[in-house]
């Protein structure tokens, strides 16, 4: 149900959204997906290079950001909850990939 909570908000976002507003709501979802698989993945990721993450791809003034990253984070949690075991290592062998190629991780 959250899912489709979270699918229709984004849904109802992006009609109304201008170029730079996708950029933000495709950059919530992308760093969503990576955060919200942090602890299932067993990884530990750099704050530090995250906060930079979020300094060359997120504008300033971005006030919508913050609550779209956090209902991608949500949504994605939910979602990974009910990965088999060979999803979950698909999953979480190219979660590993990004937070490497994004110095998320050593």
């Amino acid at each position: 149900m959250r899912i489709v909570l979270a699918m229709t908000a984004v849904a109802a976002l992006t009609i109304s959204a201008s170029a730079q507003d996708m950029k933000s709501i495709q950059t919530a979802t992308e760093l969503g997906s990576v955060l919200a698989s942090e602890e299932l993945c067993k990884l530990s990721f750099d704050q530090a290079a995250i906060a930079a993450y979020i300094e060359a791809n997120v504008a300033a003034d971005d006030m919508s950001f913050p609550s779209t990253l956090t209902m991608m984070i949500s949504g994605s949690e939910y979602q990974l909850s009910s990965l088999s075991g060979s999803a979950l290592t698909a999953h979480c062998t190219q979660i590993a990939r990004i937070a490497k190629s994004y110095n998320f991780v050593q």
